[in-house]
């Protein structure tokens, strides 16, 4: 549950920072387009949650941020949406591969599929007028290119923030766990 609210209001965050009730609230975080926690989310959900939620966290998360937000074209909402799905893919992979190039590669590779999976869905789309051709894919690609920046940043950012509070979490545990307890008899 911790993990769908903090996904939804930092996602939420980048369009209502200027909404006077919530702007106390969010004028702090970043209001960069594209820089959102979603894809960390969805890439440590499947790392590190139970196979049942793993992919449904993120989707649960972009659901309620979307229903502040407003919906939008469905055929791009679906391209977001099945991106996460893939990212949380990869983090199932992480799961028994876990290193730091690995999830480095791992936001990486989400960064990317999310960037030409969406862009290829927004061509697609008729409502964003860019023409059927291959210079109109070429153009709608490279009109993304700032968001793909911002979004490689966020997702290296939020995967950072989340993974490294994670494996710091289990070192402490394990320390802990492990050490012996004395008792002393009177």
């Amino acid at each position: 549950m911790f993990l769908i609210l903090l996904g939804s209001l930092l996602r939420i965050a980048t369009h209502f920072h200027d909404y006077a009730p919530l702007a106390a609230l969010f004028n702090y975080l970043p209001q960069i387009p594209n820089f959102a926690p979603i894809a960390a989310l969805a890439l440590f959900g499947g790392t590190y949650l139970s196979k049942k939620y793993a992919l449904i966290v993120p989707i649960i998360a972009m659901l309620i941020a979307d229903y502040f937000i407003g919906f939008y074209n469905p055929m791009v909402l679906a391209s977001v949406y099945g991106s996460f799905i893939l990212i949380g893919l990869i983090g199932i992979w992480l799961r028994n591969n876990k290193t730091l190039p690995n999830v480095i590669g791992g936001t990486l590779t989400g960064s990317i599929i999310f960037f030409l999976v969406t862009n290829l869905a927004v061509w697609l789309a008729p409502q964003f007028y860019y023409p059927h051709t291959l210079q109109g894919l070429v153009d709608c690609y490279v009109i993304a290119l700032p968001f793909f920046r911002n979004t490689i940043t966020g997702d290296l950012f939020y995967v950072g923030a989340f993974f490294g509070t994670m494996e710091l979490s289990i070192l402490v545990a394990k320390k802990y766990s492990t050490k012996k307890r004395v008792s002393v008899s009177i």
